[in-house]
């Protein structure tokens, strides 16, 4: 649990999105408040007893390279890779990397584009500004079910701030749209029970919602 809380939130893309268009200080207290959810929850899920709300799944059918099963041989040595090859799947996984990201990126940048240039400051301020308290807890209540990539709606914050948005209300939307999304908790519901999906979500609201407050109370 603590993996699934941590991974989409402090991938290394996120992470270079955060220091290149929000800086050094908002990376750091955003890597450090959801590093430390990210351990403390499975902590508290551990000492709740959630361990065991997992599914019993089991493997039908293996992929092999024609199509069918295929018998794998646990006890043979693999073969050492040379420094050639390591270099060329290093590279090989960098630009599927790339080109994975690359589209999100650009439509976030048009998406943020079209906010800049066609939607009043004043609109942002009244719906999303810092004096509106409830701000905060409705962009992670829209983040959660929101299936958007944090390597799109990271370039619409930045554009979202500069218009007027709490950098609070900013948080909780990315951190409720890359902790859980539905399509998601689909596959996650496949795994584990229901009690454990229900922890995930109310744990993704509340670290969304408390990583808002306590943003805009330091900026």
């Amino acid at each position: 649990m603590s993996f699934l809380i941590a991974s989409p939130l402090l991938n290394p893309v996120i992470i270079g999105l955060f220091l290149s268009l929000l800086g050094l200080k908002v990376t750091a207290i955003y890597a450090a408040i959801t590093f430390i959810a990210a351990v403390f929850m499975g902590m508290l899920w551990e000492k709740l007893g959630l361990a065991g709300q997992y599914k019993k799944v089991y493997i039908q059918q293996g992929c092999g390279a024609a199509g069918g099963m295929q018998e794998l041989d646990l006890t043979a040595e693999p073969e050492p890779d040379t420094l050639k090859i390591k270099f060329k799947r290093a590279g090989g996984a960098a630009w599927s990397l790339f080109r994975q990201v690359f589209l999100y990126l650009m439509l976030g940048a048009a998406i943020g584009s079209f906010i800049y240039g066609f939607v009043p400051d004043s609109l942002i301020m009244k719906l999303a500004g810092p004096g509106n308290s409830l701000a905060i807890p409705v962009a992670a209540l829209i983040g959660v079910p929101m299936y958007i990539r944090a390597e799109t709606i990271i370039p619409i914050s930045a554009v979202l701030i500069g218009k007027g948005m709490s950098i609070g209300a900013v948080m909780a939307l990315i951190i409720g749209g890359a902790g859980a999304s539905i399509p998601e908790l689909i596959i996650l519901g496949s795994i584990f029970r229901r009690k454990l999906i229900i922890a995930f979500v109310i744990t993704i609201m509340s670290v969304a919602i408390l990583a808002g407050f306590f943003f805009n109370l330091i900026f």
